[in-house]
């Protein structure tokens, strides 16, 4: 009757056929991965194991960061993308951004919505993109010295619309211009129904597209943070200069999703999905909760939360949400800016699927372990067992936590005035 059979279906070509190669090929693997409780599927490294060994000789340019950018403002309405009064993406708000992210110790700064193209309906006018020439309110070439004199890159943002084949043919050149300038990382994406108005992302036809971004970025020593992607599937072991991808319902959906945002459960559960294939951008760090343009949809979560998921959400290239005026003088904030990116050991001492989930990482750069712990919208007590820790040293722990009156709904207890506590392990 099938009840036990797995099947892969394929996402054909808008011709019809599935796969164009030539005869004899091998497929690419299908995957199950099983283990004995749901802590151990986070671990697994059996997708990276079945791709082939990295082909970038030399990766010490390939650097994991934490990031902010002139984004959640854009969501909020507060600016736009395209050219106009509340242009987002101009010299001066870059450079206020760039000097918090200086401030805070952020390794890069991303500016969506400097190029021309977006005067556009650019969903459909993908084509009209130009992926070097900055709008006149936006000097690309000043910016990135400004940049660089504050320990701070740049992030480029190559914006598609789905048109694949305008970006194939700019492609050199345009990373040629960032590596030129110091631009290491360049966010993709494609906003679109259809890849060139006629192929599915996920097709055969978006497959091979994907790759030549990743394989052309390598050649200028560019990383890639991929949106709108094909499901990860593990290539970063071959070209680990593919960063991060999106491919999950994001922190974007908070923003203006009309069934009202993510549900509390949301994210006890894309780690045991999505996050299976790999690092996924989510983009956790809210702290307002205020929505001006879609005051029925809000960010479910409490600040403790939000803090939480740069642990629990793994990405080698973090962002911090939110705009950086809601972050200054919120002293949860220090935990953001604590927190590393690159991990040596992760351990998952406790989960169950869509109810709760810890897990506690050791920075790659010091002896210092992080914990995340989330919930849903459930109330408990759990007991985090410190057996990962060494023994015979000595730790002192910093403690992030809700008040007792915070919720989904009142994201802050306004009746606790410290957002952590210290206390020493011995």
């Amino acid at each position: 009757n099938n009840a036990n059979v797995l099947k892969a279906d394929l996402t054909p070509w808008s011709t019809g056929e599935k796969v164009f190669a030539n005869a004899p090929f091998s497929t690419p693997w299908r995957t199950i991965i099983i283990a004995d409780k749901p802590g151990d599927l986070l671990l697994s490294r059996l997708m990276l194991n079945l791709n082939e060994s990295c082909q970038i000789e030399d990766t010490s340019w390939i650097q994991p960061g934490r990031y902010i950018g002139i984004w959640w403002g854009m969501h909020m309405e507060k600016y736009t993308w395209k050219q106009g009064p509340k242009h987002g993406a101009t010299t001066a708000n870059t450079k206020r951004y760039i000097d918090f992210a200086s401030k805070y110790g952020f390794s890069g700064v991303l500016v969506e919505g400097w190029n021309y193209g977006w005067d556009n309906d650019w969903t459909v006018e993908g084509d009209k993109f130009s992926f070097t020439k900055s709008y006149p309110d936006y000097d690309i070439e000043v910016l990135a010295k400004y940049a660089a004199q504050k320990n701070v890159r740049l992030i480029g943002h190559n914006e598609t619309g789905g048109a694949t084949m305008n970006y194939e043919s700019q492609m050199d050149s345009a990373y040629a211009y960032y590596q030129r300038l110091g631009i290491n990382t360049v966010k993709t994406g494609y906003v679109s129904a259809l890849l060139d108005k006629k192929e599915r992302h996920s097709s055969q036809y978006g497959v091979r597209h994907y790759r030549k971004v990743i394989e052309t970025a390598a050649k200028y020593r560019i990383m890639i943070d991929n949106h709108e992607p094909v499901m990860p599937t593990g290539l970063q072991r071959t070209y680990p200069n593919l960063m991060a991808q999106e491919g999950v319902r994001g922190q974007e959906y908070n923003a203006w999703s009309s069934d009202g945002g993510h549900p509390p459960d949301h994210t006890t559960i894309i780690p045991f999905t999505r996050g299976l294939a790999g690092p996924m951008d989510f983009t956790p760090g809210t702290f307002n909760y205020n929505n001006p343009v879609y005051p029925g949809t809000r960010v479910q979560t409490t600040i403790a939360k939000q803090l939480a998921l740069n642990v629990i959400l793994f990405t080698p290239l973090q962002m911090a949400s939110d705009m950086i005026e809601n972050y200054e003088g919120v002293p949860a904030f220090e935990f953001i800016t604590s927190c590393p990116s690159s991990w040596a050991e992760t351990k998952v001492p406790e989960a169950k699927i869509g109810e709760y989930l810890i897990i506690a990482r050791k920075d790659r750069s010091s002896e210092n372990w992080f914990v995340g712990s989330i919930t849903n919208a459930g109330k408990r007590d759990i007991s985090l067992p410190l057996s990962f820790l060494d023994k015979d040293a000595k730790y002192k722990a910093k403690i992030f936590r809700d008040g007792a009156f915070a919720n989904t709904f009142s994201p802050v207890d306004q009746g606790v005035k410290s957002a952590f506590k210290t206390l020493a392990l011995l």
